[in-house]
This record gives C-alpha cells, structure tokens and sequence, in this order.
C-alpha cells in the first residue's frame, strides 16, 4: 500500500497526462480544447469551493479563455473555407449594388447611338439647318394660324370671367350660367378645327411642316385653356354653394396656405373674380383654379436663368435631332410602307424606336422640368410638383398617374371623383377617363393632319386591357420592363401609321 501523499501526487501525474493526451487528440482531429479547458476550470472551481472572484479577475480570465480559444481555432479555419451563401445575382442574396452594370449600360446606349449617327452623317450629311426654321416663320407668317388664333383666345377668358360676375351678382341664374359655359366651351374646341380645316392647304412639305407644328401648337393652347375654365366653372360654382350655406371658413376650405409670412391675406369668393386673378390663373402651371395659390418668397434669378438656357438648348437640339435622324427615317419609310413589306416595315419601325423615344425623353424634361419651372418660378408659384417617378412604374396605371400630374390632378378632381359621387363604379370612371384622353390625343394629332384615322383614339384605348394584363401578370421589375416597352414601342408604330396614311392620301394621289 502506498503513501497517502504518494497516491496523491500519483492520481495528479494521471490526470495531467490524461488532459495532456486529451488535448493533442482533439487539435489533431481538427477539434476544440475548450472543453478541456473548462473542465480544467470546473476542478479549480471545486477544489476551492468557497473562493469567489472578483469582477476583474472574472473578466481576465475570460479575457484569457477567448484568446486560448481563438489561437487554438487557427487550425480550423485553415482546413475550412466554405459557407452556405448564395450566388449574387441570385434573388436570395439580397445584392443590390448594379452600379457597374448601370455604368455599362449607359457606355454601350453611347457607343450604340454614336455609331448610329455617324451611319447617319456618312449615308446623309450634315441636315441640321436652324436659318431654315426660321426663314419659314418669316416667310410666309400668314400660312400659320397658330398666333391668331392664340390672340383670339382671349375672347373666351373674358367670356367666362364675365359669366362668373354675372352669377355672383345674381344677374344669371344657375341654368343660364351652365348654358353660357357650356357654349363657350363648345366653341373653344370647335373654333380652331374651323380656322384649320378651312386655311387653304400647302403643298410644299417644309412649309406643310410647320403649318402642322403651328396647328398643333394652336390646338394645344386651346385645350389647356379648355380644361382650366372648366376648372374655373366649378370651382366658383363650389363656392356659391358654400356661400348659400353661410360657409364661415371658406378660404382656408378652397385654397393653400401661403408660402411665406409676408402675404397673410386670403380672398374670398367674390372677390376672386378680378381680371390679375384670372390672366394669373391663366399662365399659372396648372389646370385647377383655386382662391389662393401656394407662393413662393421670390424669384430666384440664378434658378430662372438656367431653366430658360435649358428651354433654348433642348429646342435647338429637338429640332436639330428631328432634321438629321428622324426625317430620313420617315422618308426611307415610304417604300416599305407603299409595298406593305411587314418585315422591312418592322424593320423601319425598330429604327424609328430610338429617336422617337430620345426626343420624347427631352421633350418631357424640356416641357415638365424647364418649361414649367420657368413659368411657376415667373409667377412665384408655389406648387412645383409636375410629375412624379413615373420611371419607376410597375403598372401602366401608376405612369399614366404620375409622368404628367396637372392633368391627372384635372382628371382626378373635376371627372373621376364626380363619376363615382354620381353612383359610377371605379371601372367605369377610369374608362370614361381614358376615352377622354384618347379624345384629346386624336384631337391633337388628327386636325392638324387634316385626317382622322383614330390611330392615336386607340393607342390611348388600348392602354385599358394593357394596364389590366400587365396589374394582373407582370408584377415588379418585369411589370416596369413591359411599360418601358409599351412607350419604346407604341409611340413610333403610331407615327408610322400616320405616315402611312398621309402618304397614301397625298403622295399617291398626286402620283396617279
């Protein structure tokens, strides 16, 4: 029998070397030694039960086992290199930085495009020629109606500040005060067709040009006109209405607050039918009248001064872009479309696409950036909210909301919300929507050609069944691919059809 203190010491020296063993064992086999290491602590921890550490102590010899814990790791991170992760153009991934893809997209459209125009100059030369422009507005000012006829729209303002005094003076009674606005109105729509259809036809094709430029430009003004008077009507029809209800509050109801402290009155309803309040309403960027407009502080000189370089700049460049690659287009066109040779015009059509789609780009930033910002920062009007981030939409219904937002707001205040107060389901009040959309786009394109083929009346029809096809399938990014499409796509196939047409009734016909 040994010693007590010899067993002792004996039993120590075993389970030292049995730790010892333990230990390489477990970092051979790619393992950990924090087990042993805490087992070792757990026998410290029972041969001095009563002792407690300290606060200190307790964080050193944490400290101490991570340190141990992350050198005797090394080894295992060394033999594995593999985790489970997903692949980044995977959905999964959650990766969403295309920042260099967006970069290349935009380096391949330039080169795509400049070796597109240099095909252009080689095969046709330099066209851009702005004294050409210039000569026909000097030339012949007689053949464009276009000034008169905005000279001439004055008449139909006066009519309907005159009718709206009347009404609020109790001279017109509510029936005779409809009818007369409603006369005036017909007449506003009917009166340029009139003065268009009946001005002699030109038979030079520049010339023709810019008489369809003129006329558009002519009928353009006249519907903007149109849909703010019919704003006008309603709102001051709202107003007696108040008023005959002994409305106290009436001009915080009606109008925004002002935008800066300095201008803290608000006209109430009459006072609103003044001749400054009505031209003001008739310049304003808007389509919907109200007592009082949001105003900014002042005119920002340096703001106002580079939205006009911008006007000068993208009209030159509209022009210039017209002459040198969509003309040629257009008349390379001509043969295809004489013939109907479907795959040479899919072809021309395809062609047709990017210009097209490039100019309308600039002129929606020409028009809803520079222009009205001009306009609204001239007239320090407040509300410069013209458009929305319609390229951004994954539904057809979301661009026709948001690109052009004076009209919807229009739409949405004078025609859809009354269809629905009236008992008319949704469905049937975004279609009548629609049809008076694609009314005013035939309008706008029809009467200046002196033809009516309805193509752009069902272009904007067709966006019904397109918007219901792409809400119901196409959801996300292709939801927002499929509305590019629809704009890349439709706009030039309309213009060919019009091509097509206005050739087979002029060209032919002379030709035979």
């Amino acid at each position: 029998m040994a010693a007590p203190g010899t067993a002792g010491f004996s039993r120590r020296r075993r389970a030292t070397f049995a730790v010892r063993q333990g230990g390489s064992l477990l970092s051979v086999n790619g393992g950990s030694v924090a087990a042993c290491q805490s087992s070792d602590t757990r026998e410290q921890g029972a041969e001095s039960p009563g002792k407690k550490l300290g606060a200190p102590e307790a964080a050193q010899l944490k400290g101490k086992s991570e340190k141990q814990k992350r050198r005797n790791d090394k080894p295992s991170d060394m033999l594995s290199c593999h985790r489970t992760q997903e692949s980044l153009l995977s959905s999964a991934s959650g990766y969403n930085n295309y920042r260099g893809v967006l970069n290349w997209c935009v380096v391949m459209l330039i080169l795509s495009n400049a070796r597109l125009f240099l095909e252009n100059l080689l095969r046709h030369g330099i066209l851009v020629d702005p004294i050409q422009v210039l000569s026909l507005f000097l030339k012949n000012p007689y053949s464009w109606p276009a000034a008169c006829l905005v000279i001439v729209s004055n008449l139909f303002i006066l009519v309907a500040l005159y009718t709206e005094r009347q009404l609020s003076k109790g001279s017109f009674g509510e029936h005779v005060g409809f009818v007369v606005h409603c006369i005036n109105l017909t007449v506003m729509l009917t009166f340029p067709v009139a003065v268009i259809l009946t001005v002699p036809s030109v038979t030079q094709d520049d010339v023709f040009c810019m008489f369809l430029v003129g006329g558009a430009f002519a009928l353009g003004i006249y519907t903007i006109l149109f849909l703010k008077l019919y704003s006008y009507r309603d709102v001051n029809m709202w107003c007696r209405d108040l008023s005959s209800a002994k409305a106290k509050k009436l001009s915080r109801s009606l109008s925004c607050p002002s935008g800066f402290s300095g201008d803290n009155l608000k006209v109430c309803y009459p006072g609103n039918l003044t001749l400054k309040d009505m031209y003001y309403f008739a310049f304003a960027p808007t389509l919907c009248y109200e007592l009082n407009f949001p105003r900014s502080p002042k005119i920002r000189m340096s703001f106002l001064i580079r939205r006009l370089l911008e006007m000068l700049f993208f009209t030159q460049l509209l022009v210039a872009l017209t002459q040198q690659w969509m003309v040629p287009i257009i008349q390379s066109s001509m043969k295809p479309l004489e013939d109907m040779d479907l795959s040479r015009m899919m072809e021309r059509l395809l062609r047709l696409a990017v210009p097209n789609h490039l100019l309308w780009l600039m002129f929606f930033y020409w028009f809803f950036h520079s222009s009205l910002n001009f306009s609204a920062e001239l007239l320090r009007f407040g509300d410069r909210q013209f458009y929305k981030d319609w390229w951004n939409a994954e539904s057809v219904t979301y661009f026709w909301q948001n690109w052009n937002i004076p009209v919807h707001k229009w739409c949405l205040r004078h025609f859809y919300k009354p269809l629905l107060k009236k008992g008319f389901s949704k469905m049937v009040s975004q279609s009548a929507v629609f049809f008076l959309s694609a009314f005013f786009h035939e309008y706008l394109v029809s009467v200046p050609l002196r033809m009516f083929r309805l193509w752009a009346f069902m272009g904007m029809m067709a966006q019904l069944p397109l918007a219901w096809f792409v809400g119901k399938f196409l959801h996300g990014n292709y939801g927002n691919a499929a509305v590019w499409m629809s704009l890349i796509i439709g706009q030039p196939f309309a213009v060919l059809m019009y091509v097509h047409d206005y050739y087979v009734l002029h060209h032919r016909l002379d030709t035979d």
